[in-house]
């Protein structure tokens, strides 16, 4: 071993000229733990020297460690430059050729017989797999420990979006999470359940949240998306990749107001709480929204505009109510009254004349006649 300790340092340059020509663009080992490439490989010989020849001390993995940690480094630094690791263990393999090639030789001038050649070479085998491990999995360790900061911040700034924080808080916590904005955003809800695939079929810059969601604590079966709108086309599209998945879809807005579009999502939701395997568009319940933003007020409002009624047997009350009702919806026009409630336009006629009877010129004001449309047109 005096031999090729001796002559370790010409291996080592011999070894790193030929990583540098037969791997070309590559350039990591440049540097390893601080030092030029050469110096690197030599590291890596020099343990795998004191390996080799069983000067182990008190921890038998001493003279390796180094080398692992150094080829663990390694592997990481790759993942953190954007590239794989396939220019890493190929340049293990170049080295591993020309190191063994090189310090055969001197072996060989050295007398060191046949049968430890043999198992120097399959000694030197076995050390260049454990560097490449110990890239493969520092080079993995890295990804998974990138992904992981990288949703991180990217749930940050959903929160903030939620929060409607600051625009300049937005736009720093954006470029943070590396994310580049749409001009609008449009809130999504879907139970949890039917969330299974859904990255496949929307815009890729889409934000998710699937748990502790604002304003709906204690519901742990409910995700949130952010998707990129962008016009009447797009929404459609949108819709039509949601089908089937019971979900519930808010306005279009800013994207920095995109909170908005979430409150409006779950007022939907509040407000139509069955399941429904289409799409909930909230644009399409615009009307419903507004007749529902008080409850208290709007049974209120129809208690009052009912009072008239109050006098009458529950039966002809209800008989009345659905008939004024569809009075209003169909703007007077008898035949479309009667064949909404399924009875004859004679019907239609008797019952207005009691109506009138009871409301007296008051069906003809219309204030009344706003008020009862709104108490009664959400039936």
């Amino acid at each position: 071993m005096a031999a090729l300790r001796t002559g370790l340092p010409a291996v080592a340059k011999e070894t790193a000229a030929a990583i540098l020509v037969e791997v070309p663009g590559y350039s990591v080992l440049r540097e390893s733990l601080g030092a030029p490439i050469d110096e690197a490989v030599e590291i890596a010989l020099r343990a795998f020297l004191n390996v080799a020849s069983g000067t182990r001390g008190s921890d038998p993995s001493a003279p390796l460690q180094p080398a692992l940690d150094a080829a663990h480094a390694l592997g990481g630094g790759e993942a953190r430059e954007g590239r794989g690791v396939d220019a890493l263990l190929a340049a293990y393999r170049v080295g591993a050729r020309v190191a063994w090639r090189e310090m055969a030789r001197v072996a060989v001038e050295a007398g060191v017989p046949t049968t430890t050649l043999i198992q120097f070479a399959e000694l030197s085998f076995a050390y260049i797999d454990e560097l490449s491990a110990a890239s493969v999995s520092g080079h993995a360790q890295e990804l998974a420990t990138g992904d992981r900061a990288h949703q991180r911040a990217l749930e940050r700034l959903t929160r903030r979006l939620l929060a409607g924080a600051p625009a300049d808080v937005l736009q720093a916590s954006a470029e943070t999470a590396g994310w580049v904005p749409p001009q609008t955003l449009c809130a999504v809800l879907l139970p949890s359940a039917r969330a299974r695939g859904i990255r496949a079929v929307i815009d890729a810059r889409s934000l998710l949240l699937t748990d502790e969601l604002p304003g709906a604590e204690g519901d742990d079966e409910t995700v949130l998306l952010l998707v990129p709108a962008g016009g009447a086309t797009v929404r459609v599209g949108l819709k039509r990749s949601l089908a089937d998945r019971q979900a519930v879809l808010g306005p279009e807005r800013p994207w920095t107001q995109v909170g908005r579009s979430y409150e409006r999502a779950l007022r939907v939701r509040r407000l139509r709480p069955e399941a429904t395997d289409g799409v909930l568009d909230s644009d399409e319940l615009l009307a419903e929204l507004v007749i529902g933003s008080d409850p208290e007020a709007l049974a209120d409002l129809r208690a009052q505009v009912l009072a008239p009624l109050s006098g009458l047997r529950p039966s002809a009350a209800a008989k009345l109510t659905q008939t004024l009702r569809a009075w209003l919806l169909h703007q007077g026009r008898r035949e479309e009254v009667a064949a909404a409630l399924f009875v004859h336009p004679q019907t239609v006629r008797y019952r207005m004349g009691q109506l009138r009877e009871v409301y007296g010129d008051a069906l003809e004001d219309p204030a009344t006649v706003l008020a009862a449309t709104v108490a009664l047109g959400s039936d």
